[in-house]
């Protein structure tokens, strides 16, 4: 596939049609029966505590099962694929591999995170995991794009983290937090080099329930832009998305901030799209998606959950690729959609129905504010 300007080429696209993001990572990871023993490898087998739920491990044990999701995902009709790792931080990945001190009467605070930081098994593990995921996406990617003649692109994931900067969990102590902004903006940054390093297009902020969170990540991307631009004496960017999780009040989990908040703290950073994904299912989402594209001056991203959860169901959410291809319509119809997709609940087949659901609507128009 030809290698020319990402940022270029994929506004290209979004102004002639609306592109397909892939589905739910661990939805589809769950349908591979995996246990503990398949989570480990040979690697980690002697890990204290379990790996199962750890998904983005897998990317270093499991490379098949990961670079398979990605193939059924490209071959679906996704234009962009994730990397596996919404949780491919020190800090987040801490959860598996470092000691909860609250289990012997101590606690986690920035003390804590900054041993966290200079661990330095857990930096090389966060490299690793950032770096192979964004290379084995990036290889489906090109492998597609080279039979289809369509290019595919890779979003680096970049989660929202385990931690809180908005909120503290002492309820006697209204000021505490368990981290410091510098010490998020740490292992953002370090995420986001080996994002690039392993050959992403795009940057993704998703799932956005703590607003501070994702500043912090905004900021590191910045920098880590500027650090490249200095060693390679030329401007260095990729495009960036943001993407916010709400409540049913259109607010973000934690810090509280509605949609239109949400895009007037993000603006300054003119990302290719900002948009909403997890949270209430497609139908309790659209009034809220309605009131993003009303006023952001942006593409506009949109991958719901398959609804509800509901342990009784397959996927563990109720809506099936019929009913997210009728939501998907609908939205498209509207003109909200300039990039679609899902979220939890949502395998290849959920993707495929939205793909075709979008296939023949215009994308939104976006705006010019101001």
């Amino acid at each position: 596939m030809p290698q020319d300007d990402p940022t270029a080429d994929l506004n290209r696209s979004l102004s002639e049609r609306i592109l397909v993001l892939d589905g739910a990572m661990g939805t589809t990871i769950r349908s591979y029966g995996l246990n503990e023993t398949d989570a480990r490898g040979t690697r980690f087998a002697d890990t204290d505590k379990d790996l199962l739920n750890n998904g983005d491990i897998l990317s270093l044990t499991r490379p098949d099962i990961i670079g398979d999701i990605h193939k059924r995902f490209y071959e679906a009709g996704s234009d962009i694929c994730e990397t596996n790792t919404f949780s491919a931080t020190g800090i987040a990945q801490s959860e598996f591999f470092v000691e909860d001190p609250r289990e012997t009467g101590g606690r986690k605070d920035p003390e804590f995170f900054q041993k966290i930081l200079e661990n330095p098994f857990l930096n090389d593990l966060a490299w690793e995991m950032n770096y192979e995921s964004s290379r084995l996406c990036r290889e489906w990617a090109d492998n597609i794009g080279s039979d289809t003649g369509i290019r595919r692109y890779v979003a680096g994931a970049i989660g929202p983290l385990t931690v809180s900067l908005t909120n503290s969990p002492d309820a006697n102590d209204s000021g505490f937090r368990v981290v410091t902004f510098d010490q998020v903006l740490e292992a953002y940054k370090h995420q986001v080099r080996a994002l690039i390093e392993g050959g992403c297009d795009i940057l993704m902020v998703e799932t956005i329930f703590d607003s501070l969170n994702a500043k912090a990540a905004v900021v590191a991307i910045r920098e880590v832009f500027d650090e490249y631009s200095l060693a390679r004496t030329k401007p260095y960017e990729l495009p960036v998305i943001v993407s916010a999780a709400v409540g049913l009040g259109g607010e973000t989990m934690i810090s509280a901030q509605k949609v239109e908040a949400l895009w007037n703290a993000f603006a300054h950073v003119k990302p290719l799209a900002i948009g909403l994904n997890c949270s209430l299912g497609p139908d309790l989402m659209r009034p809220h998606l309605e009131e993003l594209s009303n006023v952001a001056a942006a593409h506009i991203s949109c991958y719901p959950n398959a609804g509800l959860p509901n342990p009784l169901a397959p996927t563990g959410f109720d809506l099936e690729p019929k009913h997210m291809f009728d939501y998907m319509t609908d939205f498209a119809k509207a003109g909200l959609l300039n990039l679609a997709g899902g979220c939890c609940g949502n395998t290849p087949d959920h993707v495929a129905a939205i793909a075709k659901a979008v296939a023949h609507h215009a994308p939104r128009e976006v705006p010019v504010i101001g």
